[in-house]
């Protein structure tokens, strides 16, 4: 009995934080700032009616619309990752653009490198020219004299930022959001061919409880920022609609379009930043319930990587092809003929 309350007030937990939370603020600021203008009627019988059902009314929205974002987190997570509502001619431009800054970003690095190398006296005929090639690159090299006055510390820095990027180019998402979370989706492909996308509620069935806490409370902190970007949205919208009205109060009404849209950005990067300790968990979740899961399917663990390469790429196929074309004679676990290409077709979506 104890369990089954622990689990629940955990779930409730990343809930509250993750969802109900922000969407209280963000309920608070629209009754602060915008609904004083919406009208000298109903509004108004509101207001007057006392502190304790206001607070009340406040409470009650922010848990229903709370619950409603969080119902709806997969669609609002595709918008922000770039896989919902975005053009096609948008998406091909934020999929190039994001290659280009995570190049940037190899090439910067790689610049470090050999320029450190140089002082030791430890360069190839083949890393001078390179180094040369990438000194003569004029954004890399603007970007190499600011590199230059970093630290020890922000150097790391920008080790971080490119280990928000998929491994696999083709992976790559039009949004830096979309690519953070990208990369923890495609981990346990790229590392052991496990689809983790397909075979989640496997590899989370079979997990330690503690690793698998560690996901939902990491996943929170990212959905604490998505939920403060959704709301400030529609307060911003709600507030441009006031100006509209008979008595606008147009201080705070401006006040209440301005400062959240200047918060958006801000919220955004801090949900892209939180994404490395879901990233994180994320690792730890496939590196320790590779195991279970394969005992829970009645596998065993080849003792080198290729065989458990091998082993995954077959059981995450099968779980992604029906039945009926594996009994048509198309069995991932049937012996491929020599020289067939390997299969690589990892889903993409959020998780």
């Amino acid at each position: 009995m104890g369990d089954i309350a622990k689990s629940a007030l955990g779930g409730a937990w990343t809930v509250l934080v993750g969802w109900l939370l922000p969407t209280a603020l963000n309920v608070c600021l629209f009754v602060v700032a915008v609904w004083p203008s919406l009208g000298r009627g109903w509004s108004a019988k509101w207001w007057s009616a006392g502190v304790t059902p206001l607070s009340v009314g406040v409470l009650s929205v922010s848990v229903l619309l709370g619950l409603a974002l969080s119902a709806l987190q997969n669609p609002l997570y595709r918008v922000l990752e770039g896989y919902a509502l975005w053009p096609s001619a948008f998406v091909a431009y934020g999929c190039a653009r994001r290659g280009r800054a995570k190049q940037d970003l190899q090439d910067r690095l790689t610049l470090i490198r050999l320029e450190r190398e140089e002082q030791e006296s430890r360069l190839t005929a083949d890393d001078t020219a390179r180094l040369t090639a990438l000194r003569a690159h004029p954004r890399i090299g603007r970007a190499a004299r600011k590199d230059r006055r970093r630290t020890a510390v922000q150097r790391a820095l920008l080790r971080e930022r490119l280990a928000r990027y998929p491994v696999d180019p083709a992976q790559l998402a039009p949004t830096r959001l979309g690519n953070a979370i990208r990369r923890l989706e495609e981990y346990g492909y790229d590392r052991f061919r496990l689809d983790t996308q397909v075979m989640w509620n496997e590899l989370t069935g079979n997990a330690p409880d503690q690793v698998r806490r560690q996901v939902d409370l990491a996943r929170a902190n990212v959905d604490f920022f998505v939920a403060l970007i959704f709301g400030h949205c529609a307060v911003v919208l709600c507030a441009a609609a006031a100006l509209t009205t008979a008595h606008p109060d147009v201080p705070l009404l401006l006040v209440a379009i301005v400062l959240p849209g200047l918060l958006i950005p801000v919220w955004y990067r801090a949900a892209v930043s939180a994404t490395d300790e879901w990233a994180a968990a994320v690792r730890a979740l496939v590196n320790s319930g590779r195991k279970p899961l394969a005992e829970s399917l009645g596998l065993r663990l080849p003792g080198e990587l290729a065989g458990e390469r091998q082993m995954w790429a077959l059981v995450s196929k099968m779980s992604r092809l029906p039945y009926h074309e594996r009994a048509a004679g198309l069995d991932p676990f049937r012996a491929k003929p020599p020289g067939s290409p390997p299969s690589n077709d990892v889903r993409t979506g959020s998780g």
